[in-house]
């Protein structure tokens, strides 16, 4: 029975007994609790915890889950990060005994399976469990009671939990020794889980209490239950991975089934590019943190294990399109956005391949530096920079290691992995406040049920006051300056979502106290949280009141949103369907938009887009909301947004033929109604991840006026039309880069003429030479250009160039000796480093170059005299003596040993 007869089968059967067959939830969850979905009863938690009236009893999915748990144990026969569950649901309905009924039916009928080859486990104490199990005909010595570790579920965060009770399928003697599950052979193999959810706990795994009502909640892995009937060893010689893995062999050349390590890295290649392709094809790419750390970590392995393998060349994305081909006619979404899959995949391992390349350099340094100094392991922390900071796999660092000869510091390296873990821990820590918080939102829901939402229908309506907070817990009222979260029966205020911010605006009691809205969010599906500061007045719990949107801002809100859906479709007709939303924000007058694109959008296509936008804007189409099942919305060919969830109606919004959203935010009736939409910009926000800002309304007539005030000014300084302003700026630009050109040449050439007469005053003399100036204006720079210039026109000899400047209201000096005086192991911030005192600074440099600066230029001549001394006891200590050593004269030298020049040349230097 191949995969797609499985999964038939198993909703057939569910559908044919009440069932509704629901589809599965995207892999990004809409639960804050939850990084990806990990069981087949996530789309469902709210329906168990009672926050939500399901509008059915009976349910069944085939739900994709992502689970990393396990990932280091991925690569043998069994385990995996991706899997598809086969579930079905009570709510209230059936428990334990209708559960137990239709999976042993299902099992043994609908599946084929042999009874005498099925093996039951129990929790501890489910006595009833075990008695219906008896009662269908299991033998008692075929049921085991096991502990909480393997018989009692909860999703591993707060939430609903259960006994559980599992069917195992015996696989033969082949497999391993006898002795059930209960003796973890793997002759035992676990094909389905009947959870009895009855329970609530908390973050600290604390039974808290019962659940409003008990319900079932069951998963068949596909994977597995596959295995047995298609009497395939492993999960990857089933329909669902076989496919895959022969790619794998083809690529890497190597054979399946004759070398452990090998078989291992091709399972490792083949399981994770499937849970890469789901991952990506539900809105996920590669980064840093959250749901992208975890892509990227699969990536990277994949990667690894291909080198592994001997594969040089990139080969993933080819793996990953084969996954699209073996399962794209089960999961339409992984063809949908094959081409996404692809390029995304593509482009991380380009990129590890580089982080592997300078890892590897990186360690083979610290190797060669821990060989040098006689050591024999590794430091753990260079281990652990290497994995957390370059994202260089651990295994790696080992392998290298041992081939030198090296241990690696393994308990340093666990200590920091632990920290890291410490602080990831404390950082969740405040997501558990926030949970506990949850708690007040679903006190009040259970008491007085979910907000009436008429925002659609009008910005003003009556309500009555259903609750107070501060901090989490209720207040029976609150006075005038209090900060609270205000919760009422009705409201036309926006509650946050779809990227659409919260209503802002007034709440009046029928007492006089005012309110002033500050933002409206969800505390729960269905339940507005309104943040309020009371303006005047008290506000008691129970007061009927008027709430009142702000209409302006709303407007400028509702403008965005539509704005933003046009944005959407222009970009995916411009770019490719690729270029889906990630992430929005729809604010008054502006909006910010997340793609999903693989390079920057040139500015020419940026202005095409924007044109695109206005274009169908203008047009005036209508814009049109109707609700409908998920199934006639996608039917319909109505798009869904990522990690959005929806119910079993959902809200489309249509503007014009051109733009087709499940959406529940606020949308004008006309698209001329929004008004223009002025792209700003666009920027990469990540890896494979770009941001599109835009103004739209009022906010971008507001731009563009004051661009074109800007405009006025601009061509009002340059004496010319708006219209002539750019060419006529041009012009006097490349004028002024002329004339700069100019002044610089003649600059330089004035200071070639004072390095030329500098040197003059020395030339011809033979031993030691000096020159100790003070030269108008010139920098740093400048001076060491002259310096070096003078140098080389003395020519031979041990000889100083010593130069001072007064320089924006401060002493700048240069020192410069000849290389002959250098090699005798003169140094040139001996000259400066008294001189440097004397203007209240200091001086640098080694070898035959130093500068000095100071704050007192006031005393630059002193300081010369100071250099002009010291620079002399180099020379005599040096040369032995005096003898031969010429120093420009004193009379030449003139105040502070400068010498007169004609004013062509002084105005030629400056």
């Amino acid at each position: 029975m191949n995969s797609t007869a499985i999964r038939r089968r198993f909703t057939d059967f569910f559908v044919a007994r009440n069932h509704r067959l629901v589809p599965s939830s995207p892999l990004i969850p809409n639960d804050p609790t939850l990084l990806l979905a990990n069981a087949g009863m996530n789309q469902f938690k709210p329906w168990f915890l009672g926050e939500v009236e399901p509008d059915y009893r009976r349910a069944t999915s085939v739900q994709k889950c992502t689970r990393t748990s396990d990932i280091e144990n991925v690569g043998d026969r069994s385990h995996c990060t991706f899997f598809e569950m086969l579930g079905n649901f009570s709510f209230g309905d059936y428990f334990k005994e209708g559960a137990i009924a239709y999976a042993w039916e299902l099992v043994t009928e609908g599946y084929g399976l042999e009874p005498d080859r099925l093996w039951i486990t129990v929790y501890l104490d489910d006595d009833e469990a075990f008695g219906l199990w008896r009662q269908i005909g299991v033998p008692a010595e075929r049921i085991q009671r096991l502990g909480m570790e393997d018989n009692y579920w909860s999703m591993g965060v707060a939430g609903p939990c259960g006994p559980c009770s599992e069917i195992h399928y015996d696989r033969g003697p082949t497999f391993g020794p006898d002795g059930g599950p209960a003796s973890e052979s793997d002759r035992y193999l676990e094909i389905w889980n009947l959870v009895f959810m009855q329970n609530i706990r908390d973050e600290d795994f604390n039974i808290i209490g019962e659940l409003p009502e008990k319900n079932i909640d069951t998963g068949m892995g596909l994977e597995r239950i596959a295995m047995v009937l298609q009497d395939a060893d492993s999960m990857y010689e089933t329909d669902l991975l076989e496919p895959v893995i022969h790619e794998t062999q083809e690529l890497s050349g190597a054979s399946y089934g004759k070398d452990d390590r090998v078989d291992r890295s091709l399972r490792i290649v083949t399981e994770h590019g499937r849970s890469a392709s789901f991952l990506i094809a539900d809105g996920v790419l590669p980064s840093n943190e959250g749901r992208g750390y975890i892509l990227r970590r699969l990536l990277r392995r994949s990667v690894r294990h291909l080198r592994l393998l001997g594969v040089e060349d990139p080969a993933l994305a080819r793996v990953c399109a084969k996954v699209v081909d073996n399962l794209g006619e089960a999961w339409p979404e992984l063809v949908a956005q094959r081409s996404l899959i692809e390029q995304v995949v593509a482009s991380e391992e380009d990129s590890f391949a580089r982080t592997l390349r300078q890892g590897s350099t990186l360690l083979e340094g610290a190797i060669r530096r821990t060989r040098e100094q006689g050591a024999a392991t590794l430091a753990g922390d260079t281990a652990f920079q290497l994995h957390d900071t370059y994202g260089f796999p651990y295994e790696l660092t080992l392998e290298a290691a041992a081939e030198a000869g090296l241990d690696v510091d393994a308990d340093r390296f666990r200590q920091l992995m632990d920290d890291q873990r410490r602080r990831a821990k404390e950082a969740r820590r405040e997501l558990d406040a926030d949970l506990r918080r949850l708690e007040s939102y679903r006190d009040l829901s259970a008491r007085h049920g979910r907000t009436a939402f008429v925002g659609y229908e009008t910005t003003a309506a009556e309500g009555r006051i259903l609750g107070l907070l501060r901090d989490g817990e209720e207040l029976a009222a609150a006075g005038e300056g209090d900060q609270v979260e205000l919760i009422l029966d009705r409201t036309p205020f926006y509650a946050e979502g779809g990227g659409q911010v919260g209503d802002t605006g007034l709440v009046r009691t029928g007492g006089g106290a005012v309110l002033q809205v500050t933002d409206t969010r969800p505390g729960l599906e269905g339940f507005s949280v309104h943040s309020a500061r009371v303006v005047s007045g008290e506000v008691l719990v129970d007061d009927r009141v008027y709430a009142e949107v702000d209409t302006d801002r709303r407007g400028a809100v509702t403008r965005s949103h539509t704005a933003t859906h046009t944005l959407h479709w222009a970009l995916r007709d411009q770019l490719g369907e690729h270029a889906r939303q990630q992430g929005s924000l729809v604010d008054a007058g502006r909006l910010r938009f997340d793609f999903a694109h693989f390079q920057a959008v040139p500015a020419e296509r940026l202005a095409e887009i924007e044109a695109a936008v206005n274009r169908q804007l203008l047009a005036d189409p209508d814009v049109r909301v109707w609700h409908g099942s998920l199934a006639e919305a996608e039917a319909a060919g109505a798009l869904s947004l990522f990690g959005e969830k929806y119910g079993s109606v959902v809200r489309v919004v249509e503007v014009g033929d051109f733009s087709r959203e499940l959406c529940g935010g606020t949308h004008v009736g006309h698209g001329s109604q929004v008004g223009p939409v002025h792209v700003l910009g666009e920027a990469s926000i990540g890896a494979n991840l770009r941001r599109i800002e835009a103004l739209t309304g009022l906010e971008a007539l507001r731009y563009v006026d004051r661009e074109r005030q800007l405009l006025a000014e601009v061509a009002a300084l340059l004496k010319t039309r708006p219209e002539d302003a750019p060419e006529q700026l041009r012009r006097r630009l490349e004028a002024l880069a002329t004339a700069q050109r100019e002044l610089e040449r003649l600059r330089v050439a004035g200071l070639e003429r004072l390095a030329a007469e500098l040197a003059g005053r020395v030339a011809g003399e033979t031993g030691g030479w000096l020159v100790a100036e003070r030269v108008p204006e010139a920098g740093a720079d400048d001076l060491r250009r002259i310096a070096s210039a003078v140098r080389d026109r003395v020519g031979a000899g041990p000889g100083v160039v010593v130069l001072g400047s007064e320089v924006q209201g401060k002493a700048a000096m240069v020192a410069l000796l000849t290389s002959e005086l250098a090699a005798s192991g003169a140094a040139a911030r001996d000259v400066l480093a008294r001189a440097a005192k004397a203007v209240g600074g200091g001086a640098g440099g080694k070898g035959d170059l130093a500068s000095a600066g100071g704050r007192d230029p006031s005393r630059l001549d002193e300081a010369l005299g100071i250099a002009r001394a010291d620079a002399l006891s180099l020379l005599t200590g040096a040369d032995g003596g005096s003898g031969g050593l010429k120093a420009s004269p004193p009379e030449d030298r003139g105040s502070g040993g400068r010498k007169a020049r004609p004013p062509e040349d002084r105005g030629a230097v400056g």
